[in-house]
Formats: C-alpha cells, sequence, structure tokens
C-alpha cells in the first residue's frame, strides 16, 4: 500500500489490488477510509468521514490530482 501523500492528519494511499478499477485515491485517518475517483474527483466511498471533512478531503485531492494520476501510472504501468 504505497502512501502517496500525507496532509495534516490524513494518509493518501492505493492498494496494491486496486490496477483493475479507474485511477483512484484511498485517504485514511484513524479508523475512516474514504475513496475517490481522481479525474473527474468524485466521491465513492464517504468511509466514515463527515461531510464538512469530506469536502476538505476533496480539495486535497484536487490540489494534487496531478500527483496522484502520475504515481498511480509509476505504480501500475500504463
Amino acid at each position: 500500500m504505497p502512501t502517496i501523500l500525507r496532509s495534516g492528519p490524513y494518509r493518501f494511499f492505493f492498494y496494491a489490488g486496486d490496477r483493475s478499477e479507474p485511477v483512484h485515491i484511498h485517504v485514511e485517518r484513524d479508523d475512516n477510509v474514504a475513496k475517490f475517483w481522481v479525474r473527474p474527483c468524485k466521491l465513492e466511498n464517504s468511509g466514515g468521514f463527515g461531510r464538512s471533512e469530506l469536502a476538505r478531503i476533496y480539495s486535497i485531492v484536487k490540489d494534487h490530482e496531478d500527483r496522484i494520476w502520475e504515481a498511480w501510472y509509476e505504480y501500475f504501468g500504463s
């Protein structure tokens, strides 16, 4: 599970078995794990996070969209 980014209390990562799905990122804090599609940025699963916190996470994903996209293809290939 490579960590792509840390921002505040959040860890952004992929699961090794995610290759067959479109580009996305998992975000964890404590016991909560959300999933966002990257392009276009869209929440797939809230994973226990509240609405306002998801809005913050969404902004972080949008701000780092290119970095996440590149990391996906570096890790999984084309």
